[in-house]
């Protein structure tokens, strides 16, 4: 029992020593004796943590809360003479020495994964200074409401919606619908802040990259645009297009995977060619320009609106109710219909559609030639827009890829259907 003992104060003082390090990094110019605290002191807090907790064990409770809210006062009191000396108004430090305390009485206790996992956590917080207020300083008030909105619907309200299903087939199932909802946002959520963090001058194959899991078509519709005004970036404008649309290939069996995982083996194959050969077209045209432009003007929309939730799962519902109804009364060319034409706007409430089939039992060939040719309306849409905002230079070179990539994926798709 005492080696024990001694086991979880050598971790209540290395919890201590961690954090203090940082802090004593951080005031390191700081003249000796003007720091609140630096190693020694939270190496100490953490060590304190500890024995008030074995305290807390043999002579009760009220001996372990006195000692932490000694800790505190004395906390307390050092910001309070800091403050009226100088005025600095950070009470980092001070916080950071009562979660030493808090931490090291956790590793009093035994919870010794909690205690490290805690202190590592709360290390690289405060290491993380710098950047965490740079990217507030760069937050703007309409990503900051779509940050909270993507919480409220998925912290908030998707616990408290019922698990069960309603309606033809019980397809209406509010819980599982919502969970669809809160997977696209969260995808294109991701997309958007990745190209607002890479900002301009990262090239633009990556900003396409990622462009592209907020909103393929977005990215299509901006860089098209500008190969109007400026042939000669037609090449760079054209790659970042395609770049953008073959990322919808790995978004879709991401999304298919997370629905319905024996649909992965299937899908792999068809999406990954596809994707090569997008990829790869793109590539080729970048590398072989003669004029490279480093900064795209991308204009992606809110990262997320409640009210693009709410018609997400509008058209998402829609799907749902239409491919149950279709499939019963026409089967499988009826559901190869449905893809088509749902392609043509969003290939994500298909997807989700017929995944949320393959789990009720339809079979995993019909979902795969469903969501190819979903995917293969959805490109031509792009092609389309390629072509009639980017002129010949950019719509061209758009239209070649991904007619092969299109044509390469359909034909390994009708191969496996016909195999399967």
């Amino acid at each position: 029992m005492q080696q024990q003992s001694f086991g979880y104060l050598a971790l209540a003082l290395a919890v201590g020593l961690l954090i203090g390090l940082e802090r004593g990094w951080q005031s390191r110019a700081l003249p000796e004796g003007e720091r609140i605290a630096g190693l020694r002191t939270f190496g100490l807090l953490g060590l304190l943590g500890g024995v008030a907790s074995l305290l807390g064990q043999h002579l009760g409770g009220s001996v372990a809360a006195a000692i932490v809210l000694a800790a505190a006062l004395v906390m307390g009191g050092s910001y309070l003479l800091r403050f009226r000396a100088d005025g600095t108004a950070s009470a980092t430090t001070t916080v950071a020495g009562l979660l030493t305390v808090g931490l090291g009485a956790l590793a009093g206790l035994g919870e010794s994964t909690l205690a490290a996992a805690g202190a590592v956590i709360a290390t690289m917080l405060l290491n993380l200074k710098p950047i965490l207020h740079t990217g507030v300083a760069r937050l703007q008030a309409h990503e900051l409401r779509a940050t909270l909105n993507l919480l409220l619907i998925s912290v908030v309200l998707l616990p408290v919606l019922p698990n069960a299903g309603y309606g033809p087939g019980a397809v209406l199932n509010p819980y599982r619908i919502w969970m669809m909802v809160v997977l696209i946002a969260s995808i294109s959520f991701a997309g958007y802040f990745a190209v607002k963090l890479l900002g301009p001058g990262r090239g633009i194959l990556l900003t396409g990259l990622f462009g592209g899991l907020s909103s393929s078509t977005a990215v299509t519709w901006s860089l098209a645009r500008i190969g109007r005004s400026q042939p000669d970036w037609s090449p760079t404008l054209a790659s970042g297009i395609l770049v953008a649309c073959g990322t919808m290939f790995p978004r879709i069996l991401l999304v298919a995977g997370l629905m319905h995982p024996p649909l992965l083996p299937a899908l792999t194959l068809p999406l990954a060619v596809m994707a090569g050969v997008t990829y790869g077209g793109a590539i080729l045209i970048w590398w072989r320009q003669h004029r490279r432009i480093d900064a795209p003007v991308l204009s992606l929309s809110n990262p997320f609106q409640l009210r693009m939730a709410m018609r997400f799962a509008a058209l998402l519902l829609g799907v749902l109710l239409l491919a149950e109804w279709i499939e019963t009364r026409w089967g499988d060319p009826g559901l190869y219909g449905l893809a088509v034409l749902s392609g043509l706007s969003d290939v994500d409430a298909i997807t989700l559609s017929l995944a949320r089939m393959g789990q009720e039992g339809l079979g995993i060939p019909t979902v795969l030639l469903g969501i190819l040719l979903a995917a293969t309306s959805n490109n031509l849409v792009k092609m389309g827009l390629a072509l009639a905002l980017g002129g010949r230079g950019v719509g061209v070179r758009v239209a070649a890829v991904l007619g092969a990539a299109m044509l390469s994926g359909l034909l390994i798709g009708f191969w496996l259907n016909a195999a399967g």
